[in-house]
Protein backbone atom coordinates (compact mmCIF):
# COMPACT_ATOMS: atom_id res chain seq x y z
CA UNK A 1 0.00 0.00 0.00
CA UNK A 2 1.49 3.49 -1.19
CA UNK A 3 -0.42 6.36 0.11
CA UNK A 4 0.84 10.00 -1.12
CA UNK A 5 -1.02 12.26 0.74
CA UNK A 6 -0.82 16.49 0.62
CA UNK A 7 -2.63 17.98 3.45
CA UNK A 8 -2.23 19.21 7.11
CA UNK A 9 -4.40 16.29 8.75
CA UNK A 10 -5.59 13.58 8.02
CA UNK A 11 -7.55 10.14 10.40
CA UNK A 12 -6.42 7.39 8.41
CA UNK A 13 -9.05 4.45 10.00
CA UNK A 14 -8.66 0.95 8.84
CA UNK A 15 -11.39 -1.15 9.73
CA UNK A 16 -12.51 -4.80 9.59
CA UNK A 17 -14.67 -4.89 6.18
CA UNK A 18 -15.17 -6.23 2.57
CA UNK A 19 -12.27 -5.12 0.97
CA UNK A 20 -14.63 -4.13 -1.68
CA UNK A 21 -16.49 -1.76 0.35
CA UNK A 22 -12.73 -0.42 2.30
CA UNK A 23 -11.17 0.29 -1.11
CA UNK A 24 -14.34 2.84 -2.19
CA UNK A 25 -13.99 4.53 1.36
CA UNK A 26 -10.77 5.04 2.33
CA UNK A 27 -10.06 5.62 -1.50
CA UNK A 28 -12.80 8.62 -1.56
CA UNK A 29 -11.33 9.67 2.00
CA UNK A 30 -7.80 9.91 0.60
CA UNK A 31 -9.06 11.87 -2.75
CA UNK A 32 -11.23 14.23 -0.68
CA UNK A 33 -7.70 14.92 1.72
CA UNK A 34 -6.08 15.57 -1.42
CA UNK A 35 -4.10 12.19 -1.94
CA UNK A 36 -2.88 11.25 -5.37
CA UNK A 37 -2.30 7.73 -5.56
CA UNK A 38 -3.91 5.26 -3.46
CA UNK A 39 -2.63 1.10 -3.59
CA UNK A 40 -4.06 -1.47 -1.61
CA UNK A 41 -2.53 -4.69 0.21
CA UNK A 42 -3.34 -7.59 -1.75
CA UNK A 43 -3.89 -10.76 0.64
CA UNK A 44 -0.10 -11.68 1.79
CA UNK A 45 1.24 -8.25 2.29
CA UNK A 46 -0.77 -7.82 5.85
CA UNK A 47 2.61 -7.90 7.37
CA UNK A 48 3.74 -4.72 5.74
CA UNK A 49 1.03 -2.88 7.85
CA UNK A 50 3.06 -1.68 10.48
CA UNK A 51 6.04 -0.45 8.00
CA UNK A 52 3.47 1.81 6.35
CA UNK A 53 1.95 3.32 9.28
CA UNK A 54 5.13 3.84 10.76
CA UNK A 55 6.07 5.89 7.40
CA UNK A 56 3.26 7.37 7.69
CA UNK A 57 3.86 8.78 10.97
CA UNK A 58 6.91 10.28 9.95
CA UNK A 59 5.27 12.99 8.08
CA UNK A 60 4.85 15.46 10.50
CA UNK A 61 1.25 16.45 9.21
CA UNK A 62 -0.69 13.15 8.84
CA UNK A 63 -2.40 11.72 12.35
CA UNK A 64 -2.64 8.07 12.82
CA UNK A 65 -5.06 6.64 15.12
CA UNK A 66 -4.79 3.38 16.04
CA UNK A 67 -7.10 0.79 17.23
CA UNK A 68 -7.58 -2.82 17.59
CA UNK A 69 -10.56 -4.92 16.06
CA UNK A 70 -11.70 -8.03 17.56
CA UNK A 71 -14.50 -10.59 16.07
CA UNK A 72 -15.86 -13.49 17.24
CA UNK A 73 -16.61 -16.54 14.37
CA UNK A 74 -19.97 -15.57 14.48
CA UNK A 75 -19.16 -12.51 13.13
CA UNK A 76 -16.34 -13.11 10.51
CA UNK A 77 -18.96 -16.11 9.64
CA UNK A 78 -21.42 -13.12 8.54
CA UNK A 79 -19.03 -11.36 6.58
CA UNK A 80 -19.18 -13.81 4.18
CA UNK A 81 -16.05 -14.76 2.18
CA UNK A 82 -13.64 -14.13 4.36
CA UNK A 83 -10.36 -14.25 0.98
CA UNK A 84 -12.38 -10.56 0.84
CA UNK A 85 -11.77 -9.61 4.12
CA UNK A 86 -9.09 -6.93 5.03
CA UNK A 87 -8.32 -5.99 8.37
CA UNK A 88 -5.46 -3.86 10.16
CA UNK A 89 -4.61 -4.47 13.32
CA UNK A 90 -1.86 -2.89 15.40
CA UNK A 91 -0.93 -2.00 18.91
CA UNK A 92 -0.07 1.37 20.22
CA UNK A 93 3.39 1.76 19.60
CA UNK A 94 5.73 1.38 23.11
CA UNK A 95 2.54 -0.37 24.64
CA UNK A 96 3.79 -3.76 25.29
CA UNK A 97 6.50 -5.61 26.42
CA UNK A 98 7.82 -8.95 27.31
CA UNK A 99 9.91 -9.92 30.58
CA UNK A 100 11.27 -13.77 30.27
CA UNK A 101 13.52 -15.66 32.04
CA UNK A 102 17.47 -15.84 30.63
CA UNK A 103 17.57 -19.23 30.01
CA UNK A 104 19.44 -21.53 27.85
CA UNK A 105 18.17 -23.75 25.10
CA UNK A 106 16.12 -25.22 24.87
CA UNK A 107 13.85 -22.71 26.81
CA UNK A 108 15.10 -19.60 24.86
CA UNK A 109 13.66 -21.09 22.00
CA UNK A 110 10.21 -21.70 23.53
CA UNK A 111 10.15 -18.22 24.70
CA UNK A 112 11.36 -16.69 21.24
CA UNK A 113 8.02 -18.40 19.62
CA UNK A 114 5.89 -17.22 22.27
CA UNK A 115 7.25 -13.71 21.02
CA UNK A 116 6.73 -14.54 17.60
CA UNK A 117 3.44 -15.67 18.26
CA UNK A 118 2.72 -12.36 20.03
CA UNK A 119 4.32 -9.84 17.81
CA UNK A 120 2.21 -11.38 15.07
CA UNK A 121 -1.11 -10.57 16.86
CA UNK A 122 0.11 -7.07 17.95
CA UNK A 123 1.11 -6.79 14.72
CA UNK A 124 4.31 -5.13 15.54
CA UNK A 125 7.82 -5.77 17.01
CA UNK A 126 7.77 -5.68 21.24
CA UNK A 127 10.02 -4.73 23.49
CA UNK A 128 11.19 -7.79 25.03
CA UNK A 129 13.54 -7.90 28.06
CA UNK A 130 15.55 -11.32 29.82
CA UNK A 131 15.21 -11.65 33.80
CA UNK A 132 18.06 -12.60 35.60
CA UNK A 133 20.72 -11.40 33.11
CA UNK A 134 22.27 -8.13 32.85
CA UNK A 135 19.38 -6.33 33.04
CA UNK A 136 18.46 -5.08 36.88
CA UNK A 137 14.58 -4.99 38.46
CA UNK A 138 15.39 -1.09 38.17
CA UNK A 139 16.89 -0.90 34.57
CA UNK A 140 14.07 -2.81 33.66
CA UNK A 141 11.41 -0.68 34.79
CA UNK A 142 13.53 2.57 34.09
CA UNK A 143 13.09 1.74 30.20
CA UNK A 144 9.35 0.33 30.71
CA UNK A 145 8.80 3.68 31.75
CA UNK A 146 10.81 5.29 29.13
CA UNK A 147 9.18 3.46 26.35
CA UNK A 148 5.75 4.61 27.71
CA UNK A 149 4.64 0.74 28.17
CA UNK A 150 1.22 0.42 29.09
CA UNK A 151 1.03 -3.89 29.80
CA UNK A 152 3.68 -6.13 30.46
CA UNK A 153 3.67 -10.11 29.13
CA UNK A 154 5.39 -11.69 31.96
CA UNK A 155 6.36 -15.51 30.64
CA UNK A 156 7.81 -18.15 32.97
CA UNK A 157 8.26 -17.87 36.94
CA UNK A 158 10.82 -15.56 36.55
CA UNK A 159 8.83 -13.45 34.18
CA UNK A 160 5.91 -13.56 37.02
CA UNK A 161 7.87 -12.74 39.84
CA UNK A 162 9.54 -9.56 38.25
CA UNK A 163 6.18 -8.48 37.44
CA UNK A 164 4.92 -9.04 40.44
CA UNK A 165 6.85 -5.90 42.09
CA UNK A 166 6.09 -3.45 39.05
CA UNK A 167 4.08 -0.44 39.91
CA UNK A 168 0.15 -0.55 39.19
CA UNK A 169 0.26 1.34 36.75
CA UNK A 170 1.38 -1.30 34.49
CA UNK A 171 -0.92 -4.09 33.75
CA UNK A 172 0.12 -7.56 33.69
CA UNK A 173 -0.67 -10.73 31.77
CA UNK A 174 1.47 -13.80 32.48
CA UNK A 175 2.11 -17.11 30.76
CA UNK A 176 4.10 -20.07 30.34
CA UNK A 177 3.56 -21.57 34.22
CA UNK A 178 0.79 -24.14 34.98
CA UNK A 179 -0.50 -22.71 37.53
CA UNK A 180 -0.41 -19.89 39.58
CA UNK A 181 2.34 -19.05 42.05
CA UNK A 182 1.39 -18.61 45.83
CA UNK A 183 2.89 -14.96 47.74
CA UNK A 184 3.34 -12.97 45.18
CA UNK A 185 3.23 -9.47 45.44
CA UNK A 186 0.33 -8.82 43.50
CA UNK A 187 -1.73 -10.91 41.45
CA UNK A 188 -3.00 -10.78 37.32
CA UNK A 189 -4.40 -12.83 34.83
CA UNK A 190 -2.71 -15.85 33.96
CA UNK A 191 -3.04 -17.99 30.12
CA UNK A 192 -1.63 -21.66 32.04
CA UNK A 193 -0.01 -24.16 29.85
CA UNK A 194 -2.78 -26.74 31.24
CA UNK A 195 -4.84 -26.97 28.33
CA UNK A 196 -8.56 -26.56 27.71
CA UNK A 197 -10.11 -29.82 29.45
CA UNK A 198 -13.03 -29.10 26.80
CA UNK A 199 -10.17 -29.75 24.05
CA UNK A 200 -9.12 -33.01 26.42
CA UNK A 201 -12.70 -34.23 26.41
CA UNK A 202 -13.12 -34.09 22.77
CA UNK A 203 -9.82 -35.50 21.96
CA UNK A 204 -10.51 -38.23 24.19
CA UNK A 205 -14.20 -39.19 22.70
CA UNK A 206 -12.54 -39.17 19.44
CA UNK A 207 -10.51 -41.89 20.41
CA UNK A 208 -12.24 -43.93 22.93
CA UNK A 209 -16.10 -43.12 22.29
CA UNK A 210 -17.35 -45.64 24.56
CA UNK A 211 -16.08 -43.99 27.84
CA UNK A 212 -18.95 -42.48 29.83
CA UNK A 213 -16.83 -41.04 32.97
CA UNK A 214 -13.72 -39.27 33.80
CA UNK A 215 -11.91 -40.19 36.95
CA UNK A 216 -8.81 -37.25 37.84
CA UNK A 217 -6.91 -36.95 41.28
CA UNK A 218 -5.93 -33.77 42.23
CA UNK A 219 -4.24 -31.27 44.64
CA UNK A 220 -7.00 -27.89 44.56
CA UNK A 221 -4.24 -26.09 45.76
CA UNK A 222 -2.79 -26.10 42.34
CA UNK A 223 -6.17 -27.14 40.37
CA UNK A 224 -9.38 -26.27 41.95
CA UNK A 225 -9.91 -23.98 38.69
CA UNK A 226 -8.95 -26.34 36.26
CA UNK A 227 -11.15 -28.54 37.69
CA UNK A 228 -14.25 -26.21 38.07
CA UNK A 229 -13.98 -25.68 34.24
CA UNK A 230 -13.34 -29.43 33.58
CA UNK A 231 -17.01 -30.36 35.17
CA UNK A 232 -18.47 -27.70 32.26
CA UNK A 233 -16.60 -29.25 29.60
CA UNK A 234 -17.51 -32.51 30.74
CA UNK A 235 -21.12 -31.66 30.92
CA UNK A 236 -20.69 -30.44 27.31
CA UNK A 237 -19.29 -33.96 26.01
CA UNK A 238 -21.60 -35.64 28.20
CA UNK A 239 -19.38 -37.43 30.58
CA UNK A 240 -19.23 -37.74 34.44
CA UNK A 241 -16.47 -35.64 36.08
CA UNK A 242 -15.46 -38.08 39.21
CA UNK A 243 -12.88 -35.25 40.82
CA UNK A 244 -11.10 -36.56 43.52
CA UNK A 245 -8.97 -34.07 46.23
CA UNK A 246 -5.69 -35.29 47.73
CA UNK A 247 -3.75 -33.29 49.76
CA UNK A 248 -0.58 -35.17 49.76
CA UNK A 249 1.39 -37.73 48.23
CA UNK A 250 0.46 -40.67 50.71
CA UNK A 251 -3.02 -39.68 50.07
CA UNK A 252 -2.76 -40.08 46.53
CA UNK A 253 -1.33 -43.07 46.44
CA UNK A 254 -4.44 -44.72 48.48
CA UNK A 255 -6.77 -43.07 46.12
CA UNK A 256 -4.94 -44.14 43.22
CA UNK A 257 -5.01 -47.88 44.22
CA UNK A 258 -8.76 -47.63 45.32
CA UNK A 259 -9.17 -46.61 41.76
CA UNK A 260 -7.32 -48.63 39.22
CA UNK A 261 -8.72 -51.38 41.18
CA UNK A 262 -12.22 -50.59 40.72
CA UNK A 263 -12.64 -48.49 37.72
CA UNK A 264 -14.44 -49.81 34.34
CA UNK A 265 -12.44 -50.58 31.87
CA UNK A 266 -14.99 -49.94 29.55
CA UNK A 267 -16.69 -47.24 30.26
CA UNK A 268 -13.75 -45.33 32.32
CA UNK A 269 -10.61 -43.00 31.82
CA UNK A 270 -8.26 -41.76 34.19
CA UNK A 271 -6.89 -38.06 33.34
CA UNK A 272 -3.78 -37.24 34.48
CA UNK A 273 -3.60 -32.92 35.38
CA UNK A 274 -0.57 -31.26 35.57
CA UNK A 275 -0.13 -31.36 39.29
CA UNK A 276 3.16 -32.27 41.51
CA UNK A 277 0.99 -33.86 44.26
CA UNK A 278 -1.07 -36.29 42.98
CA UNK A 279 0.64 -36.97 39.58
CA UNK A 280 4.85 -37.57 41.48
CA UNK A 281 6.46 -38.43 38.80
CA UNK A 282 9.20 -40.86 40.20
CA UNK A 283 6.77 -43.12 42.50
CA UNK A 284 3.10 -42.88 42.10
CA UNK A 285 3.13 -41.91 37.40
CA UNK A 286 4.78 -45.65 37.28
CA UNK A 287 2.53 -46.97 39.86
CA UNK A 288 -0.89 -45.53 37.86
CA UNK A 289 0.57 -46.47 33.93
CA UNK A 290 1.89 -50.14 34.94
CA UNK A 291 -1.72 -51.05 36.23
CA UNK A 292 -3.45 -49.15 33.74
CA UNK A 293 -1.63 -51.00 31.29
CA UNK A 294 -2.17 -54.37 32.73
CA UNK A 295 -5.85 -53.27 33.09
CA UNK A 296 -6.36 -51.83 29.96
CA UNK A 297 -7.73 -48.88 31.51
CA UNK A 298 -7.46 -45.69 29.07
CA UNK A 299 -5.42 -42.95 30.56
CA UNK A 300 -4.84 -39.50 29.04
CA UNK A 301 -2.71 -36.52 30.60
CA UNK A 302 -2.23 -32.96 30.21
CA UNK A 303 2.00 -33.42 30.73
CA UNK A 304 3.20 -34.38 27.18
CA UNK A 305 5.95 -36.41 29.17
CA UNK A 306 3.60 -38.56 30.30
CA UNK A 307 2.24 -40.04 26.30
CA UNK A 308 6.27 -41.22 26.02
CA UNK A 309 5.99 -43.56 29.32
CA UNK A 310 2.74 -44.75 28.54
CA UNK A 311 -0.42 -42.47 28.92
CA UNK A 312 -2.26 -42.48 25.34
CA UNK A 313 -2.53 -39.08 24.27
CA UNK A 314 -1.60 -35.69 25.77
CA UNK A 315 -2.19 -32.11 24.30
CA UNK A 316 0.80 -29.18 24.38
CA UNK A 317 1.61 -25.92 24.01
CA UNK A 318 1.34 -24.82 20.14
CA UNK A 319 3.87 -22.30 21.26
CA UNK A 320 3.58 -19.09 18.32
CA UNK A 321 -0.33 -19.67 19.11
CA UNK A 322 0.02 -19.13 23.04
CA UNK A 323 2.12 -16.20 22.01
CA UNK A 324 -1.23 -15.01 20.14
CA UNK A 325 -3.31 -15.70 22.96
CA UNK A 326 -1.17 -14.24 25.83
CA UNK A 327 -1.01 -10.77 23.00
CA UNK A 328 -5.15 -10.79 22.63
CA UNK A 329 -5.27 -10.93 26.80
CA UNK A 330 -2.93 -8.10 26.84
CA UNK A 331 -4.59 -5.88 24.33
CA UNK A 332 -7.63 -5.82 26.23
CA UNK A 333 -5.69 -4.71 29.18
CA UNK A 334 -6.59 -2.41 30.92
CA UNK A 335 -9.86 -2.67 30.74
CA UNK A 336 -9.66 -5.51 32.99
CA UNK A 337 -7.16 -6.69 35.11
CA UNK A 338 -8.86 -9.26 36.95
CA UNK A 339 -6.83 -12.06 38.60
CA UNK A 340 -8.17 -15.07 36.46
CA UNK A 341 -6.80 -18.15 35.15
CA UNK A 342 -7.71 -19.66 31.65
CA UNK A 343 -6.30 -22.55 29.84
CA UNK A 344 -4.68 -22.80 26.79
CA UNK A 345 -6.64 -22.27 23.82
CA UNK A 346 -4.89 -23.63 20.76
CA UNK A 347 -2.34 -27.28 21.35
CA UNK A 348 -0.44 -29.63 19.70
CA UNK A 349 -1.38 -33.59 20.01
CA UNK A 350 0.71 -36.12 20.92
CA UNK A 351 -0.10 -39.68 21.17
CA UNK A 352 1.25 -43.32 22.05
CA UNK A 353 0.67 -45.92 19.06
CA UNK A 354 1.78 -49.05 21.45
CA UNK A 355 -0.45 -47.70 23.75
CA UNK A 356 -3.66 -47.26 21.58
CA UNK A 357 -2.69 -50.81 19.74
CA UNK A 358 -2.75 -52.03 23.72
CA UNK A 359 -5.97 -50.88 23.85
CA UNK A 360 -7.13 -52.18 20.72
CA UNK A 361 -7.00 -48.96 18.56
CA UNK A 362 -6.04 -48.72 15.35
CA UNK A 363 -4.53 -45.13 14.36
CA UNK A 364 -1.52 -46.21 11.59
CA UNK A 365 -3.80 -44.61 8.95
CA UNK A 366 -4.07 -41.79 10.81
CA UNK A 367 -0.84 -40.91 12.21
CA UNK A 368 -0.15 -37.84 9.59
CA UNK A 369 -2.52 -36.07 12.25
CA UNK A 370 -0.58 -36.54 15.19
CA UNK A 371 2.15 -33.74 15.79
CA UNK A 372 3.83 -35.93 17.86
CA UNK A 373 4.02 -39.93 17.90
CA UNK A 374 6.10 -42.03 20.46
CA UNK A 375 7.82 -44.48 20.50
CA UNK A 376 9.92 -43.01 18.65
CA UNK A 377 10.90 -44.88 15.65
Amino acid sequence: MNIDIRMHAALLALVAWPMGALSLELDDAARHAGATRVRFLEPGTADAWPRVLQRIEMASDVVVYRFQVAANEQVVAQLGRIDKVKVALSAESGAIAVLYPDLEEPYRGIFAKIIEGIEAQVGAPVASYAVGGANSAQDIVAQLKRQDIKVVIALGRQGMKAASTLDHEFGVVAGGVVSPPTGEARSFPIVSLAPDPKMLFERLKHFMPDVRRVIVVYDPKQNAWLIRLAREAARIHNLELQAIEVADLKNAVRVYQEVLASADTKKDALWLPQDSTSVEESSVLPLILENAWNRNLTVFSSNVTHVKRGALFSLYPNNVALGRQLASSALSLPGGNAALVVPMKDALLAVNVRTASHLGLQLSSRQQAFDLVFPVR
